[in-house]
């Protein structure tokens, strides 16, 4: 298996030319989680036509196998990770040429302020890694979970549902523009102001494990796995 190369917390400088800016981008990953969960991820044997849910804690929180029955589901989620982290372990995820990937990121990105342009232009480095290294694997971006503001922790305070539309939107166009499927969770998970419904959230982020289910119907009613 290809080994990755890591780096360490890095602050980087991003530049937008239309809103003429200079915005200061905490791109860092590396903790002890994201390096155990990787090393397991490494020493695990490849299976045929694997189906792989990549992402951050949303992701790693699912029991995909049971929701979904099948014997080919891998779940490479890790929670904090952020898109940066993402893009380091992607060749992990390719290297098995799987059949499917979907793919769930940003929420923790916006939550240390990166502009939603960066996570977007981020987005389209992983759909591009996906088409060069694996042509033949169907990509699934999925969109990012409404959250309920009111539940929400101080720590998520960048976290907004405007933020969240505004990126889900951007996401959908990109994913037309490069021939990827999209996927609107939130139908599935929002309530009729497009909030997080209260009864499926721990905290407003995060999802209660039964609330899962309403996730992985969505897959199953849009018949993309």
């Amino acid at each position: 298996m290809k080994r990755l190369l890591y780096t360490s917390c890095l602050i980087v400088t991003a530049h937008f030319v239309s809103a003429q800016e200079t915005v200061a981008i905490d791109s860092g990953y590396l903790n002890s989680h994201y390096t155990q969960r990787l090393d397991f991820f490494r020493k695990m044997p490849n299976r045929k036509n694997e189906i792989v849910f990549v992402g951050n804690s949303l992701t790693e929180g699912g029991k995909w196998q049971e929701l979904i029955r099948k014997k080919n589901i891998i779940n490479r989620g890790i929670s904090g990770d952020v898109t940066y982290g993402i893009l380091a372990r992607l060749d992990e995820v390719l290297y098995s040429k799987p059949a499917k990937i979907f793919l769930l990121s940003g929420v923790n990105d916006m939550k240390r302020g990166i502009p939603n342009e960066v996570i977007l232009a981020n987005f389209k480095r992983m759909i591009l890694m996906v088409k060069t290294q694996s042509p033949k694997t169907k990509l699934y971006m999925q969109s990012l979970l409404p959250v309920n503001e009111t539940m929400l922790p101080a720590i998520y305070a960048q976290v907004k549902n405007i933020k969240i539309n505004d990126l889900n939107q951007k996401l959908a166009a990109l994913c037309k523009e490069m021939n990827v499927f999209y996927i609107n969770l939130h139908p599935a998970l929002a309530n009729e102001n497009g909030n997080l419904k209260k009864e499926l959230s721990l905290d407003g982020l995060h999802l209660r494990h039964a609330s899962y289910v309403f996730w992985a119907e969505e897959l199953k009613r849009l018949k993309v796995i």
